[in-house]
């Protein structure tokens, strides 16, 4: 038998840009994801605790929104952090001043969910901060690869990202109506395999996207 030999290539040096991508798949794949897990299995818990299966602790409907907090920020930063890399790559970062403002209010509002206890107050973060970040991704220099996001809807990785941060802000600011309202309940449920199945599709998309970066 004649021997397969196996030849390697050095990968080539990364750009400080580069890091600056690998940065949000980074913080999805070793923060987000491993919460997001985390999260489903206390919900899991948390309804059958609800429907009387299971005499878990009280703590856990508690612990089960914030593990979503944790989600719902970590993805805001992770989506900011992917916007920032396009600019650097994109060679627009002269320009990013007037960028500033709305990447700030998108982090703001989101933050602003962890405190604000009255329904208006919780309703304008997340508004504020999906607003914001739709502003984002809708400004040319933030366009991954020069691609308008609106030209391929259907596995965009831009869209979809777009779509799961704001059902993660609507989730997070009606946590305290989905623990005491049964149609919010309801909602919630239904939102929540959404989620899981754009959380499949933004690991699909982003993969492939990270294909073409080189």
């Amino acid at each position: 038998m004649t021997p397969v030999l196996l030849r390697f290539t050095a990968p080539a040096d990364l750009t400080l840009v580069d890091w600056l991508q690998l940065l949000h798949p980074v913080l999805m794949i070793l923060f987000v994801y491993p919460v997001v897990g985390a999260t489903i299995r206390l919900g899991i818990l948390v309804r059958e605790r609800r429907l009387e299966i299971n005499p878990i602790a009280a703590t856990v409907p508690v612990e089960h929104v914030d593990h979503g907090r944790w989600v719902t920020t970590g993805t805001v930063v992770a989506v900011l952090l992917a916007l920032a890399a396009n600019l650097a790559r994109n060679g627009a970062a002269a320009g990013s001043a007037p960028l500033l403002l709305p990447a700030a209010v998108a982090l703001a509002g989101c933050l602003t969910l962890w405190r604000a206890r009255r329904p208006a107050a919780r309703a304008t973060g997340a508004l504020l901060s999906w607003g914001a970040l739709i502003l984002l991704v809708a400004q040319p220099p933030l366009w991954f690869q020069g691609t308008r996001p609106w030209e391929r809807v259907w596995g965009n990785h831009a869209i979809s990202g777009v779509l799961l941060t704001g059902l993660l802000l609507f989730a997070m600011a009606a946590a305290p109506d989905i623990r005491s309202r049964p149609a919010w309940r309801r909602l919630h449920t239904g939102a929540a395999f959404l989620t899981a199945l754009l959380l499949a599709v933004q690991a699909i998309s982003g993969g492939r996207d990270l294909l073409t970066l080189r």
